[in-house]
């Protein structure tokens, strides 16, 4: 086995991942800065991530015939280029062009999964796809952390403007890196290959009418609605709730994500080496549904040191599944489309982080219980995980 074979495009996708997601991250970090030159609320920044994510969606379908016929590192290259220039629209300040931002960051945001499932699926031995697709994955996160590290200085430093054209800037200088190694990993490319409509029914055809996709569609759809909700409300139950300071609230956020880092890698570990991918993943949806079911009876009487350990089992395993899941998905696709049924099935998972928050919120609202928005949840993800298990079992009993 060649190491460079795997090393190479493992570093590549996983500097694209990195730099897209934050950017994707970048834009709420500076909503407190950008919102009164605006005169909105700094809260917007909600709306815009769901703007985002609907670019995401529909970027996503449409990605596998620009990968079949430009190449998957081509198609980074153009995700790199939509991310920086729709930074670079922050800057003009205005409600229409953030709107315009947020979908042309969500176009450059939705390939970028596809796009290295087509790399790394050529290039992965199978006995190591998971691990491999799980390191890259980590690229999330690690967006997340270098926007919290980067943006706030910069912010202070130049501004919020500079501080977005900047970001921008830099991530479209990027494509250059890419130039060295993309000859070499887009030589199956199909220069002839034309680009329609079917291209974005597809991959949704491909999902719907293949069983094995569709349970990691649906999947994905619930687990990513669970992951977004913990993201979006923890804080907010933390201190609105159980009375922790801000302060203290968001260390024990920072804990779930990065439990949740090392989920990718652990699970990845473990559905390459001890447990089957889809077995792992069903009783991934059962422990995040423990997870979230010990966060809503979480009381102020209990100690920090407690609340903490149950968060972290609850990130290492609602943030930590992507990873075996992508794999999966990519081992599943007929030969040669991994990007396109990682394209299919991205569609549901975007659904999921667009409507899930809103789902909670309705829930919690409704009731005024954000402890039962986590309870609803919970039942969710503990039903798509029993249905998980459930088919693989009956599967390896008639095998």
């Amino acid at each position: 086995m060649n190491l460079r074979n795997i090393i190479v495009p493992l570093a590549a996708t996983l500097g694209v991942q990195s730099i897209v997601s934050m950017v994707a991250v970048t834009v709420p970090v500076l909503a407190p800065s950008a919102a009164p030159d605006m005169g909105i609320s700094a809260t917007a920044a909600g709306i815009y991530v769901s703007v985002m994510y609907i670019g995401s969606m529909v970027s996503s379908l449409w990605s596998g015939d620009f990968i079949f016929r430009y190449g998957a590192v081509r198609v980074s290259q153009v995700c790199l280029v939509l991310a920086g220039l729709g930074l670079m629209l922050t800057t003009f300040a205005t409600i229409p062009m953030m709107a315009l931002s947020a979908l042309v960051i969500g176009f450059g945001y939705g390939p970028v999964t596809p796009a290295s499932s087509h790399i790394l699926a050529r290039r992965t031995p199978a006995r190591m796809m998971s691990f491999i697709f799980s390191v890259k994955q980590t690229g999330v996160p690690l967006g997340g952390v270098l926007a919290g590290a980067i943006v706030p200085t910069l912010v202070l430093t130049m501004g919020w403007r500079s501080s977005g054209f900047l970001i921008g800037l830099f991530t479209i200088s990027l494509v250059f890196a890419l130039i060295p190694i993309r000859k070499d990993m887009d030589r199956d490319r199909q220069p002839g290959r034309s680009i329609s409509f079917g291209g974005v029914t597809r991959p949704l055809v491909m999902v719907l009418t293949h069983r094995p996709l569709r349970q990691l569609a649906i999947i994905s759809f619930l687990y990513a609605g669970m992951q977004l909700c913990l993201f979006t409300y923890l804080v907010i139950f933390l201190t609105g709730d159980i009375g922790l300071a801000l302060v203290a609230a968001g260390f024990i956020l920072s804990a779930a994500q990065l439990a949740g880092t090392a989920g990718r890698i652990g699970w990845g570990i473990i559905a390459d080496r001890y447990l089957p991918p889809r077995l792992l993943l069903g009783l991934l949806g059962i422990f995040m549904s423990g997870g979230a079911l010990a966060t809503a009876f979480i009381s102020p009487d209990w100690p920090t040191s407690l609340i903490v350990a149950i968060i972290m089992v609850f990130g290492a395993t609602a943030i930590g599944w992507n990873g075996v899941y992508l794999a999966e998905a990519a081992r599943s696709a007929p030969e040669g489309r991994a990007g396109e049924a990682t394209g299919g099935t991205l569609f549901f998972t975007f659904l999921g982080v667009v409507l899930g928050p809103s789902i909670f919120a309705a829930v919690a609202s409704g009731f005024d219980s954000y402890p039962l928005g986590f309870i609803f949840f919970s039942v969710l993800t503990a039903v798509g995980g029993v249905v998980l298990i459930g088919s693989h079992l009956r599967g390896a009993f008639d095998s």
